[in-house]
């Protein structure tokens, strides 16, 4: 079943990738606790297909690294992105897209949170495997407070402009 608005979150594990040693986090890939993740903040998640796919890499990152300012300034604690990809990918993404900072690049590598959250696309027939739909959502505290899932295909709701309208 997919997730809606007014639903908690499903705890989960994601896979963040860290360049540089830090007193929490080392080299490569670290755990992200979904549950510490939500956890008294207010969290835009977005989730797309696949890293460097061209839709996500032209339109959907670059709208919410464009936007994070007003994101920020409308009571935004994180944005995340997540992708059925693993953490070394999703690092060098991050590098291309110049998110550090911003964004937080997260690994659903074997799209385990993707299917708790009730979101996959099977792309399997053109060669992509199980992936994420792509969407995005507002958590306040873990529950969600806005949600926008796109037409297979499409980018029409789930960029950061939407959210920031949402946002009011």
């Amino acid at each position: 079943m997919t997730i809606k608005v007014g639903d908690k979150l499903p705890s989960g594990t994601l896979q963040e990738y860290f360049e540089v040693a830090t007193g929490a986090c080392a080299i490569g890939p670290n755990p992200v606790s979904t549950d510490e993740l939500f956890k008294g903040k207010k969290v835009v998640l977005f989730g797309l297909p696949g890293a460097f796919t061209p839709t996500c890499s032209a339109k959907h990152v670059p709208s919410f690294v464009q936007h994070f300012d007003e994101l920020k300034a409308k009571g935004v604690d994180t944005i995340a992105c997540m992708s059925v990809n693993d953490a070394f990918v999703m690092g060098a993404w991050a590098r291309d897209q110049h998110t550090d900072g911003k964004v937080r690049m997260l690994a659903d590598g074997s799209a385990e949170y993707t299917k708790a959250l009730g979101l996959v696309l099977d792309l399997t027939p053109r060669g992509m495997g199980v992936r994420c739909q792509r969407f995005s959502l507002l958590a306040d505290n873990g529950v969600v407070k806005a949600l926008n899932i796109e037409a297979p295909g499409k980018f029409e709701v789930s960029g950061a402009e939407t959210m920031l309208k949402q946002l009011g």
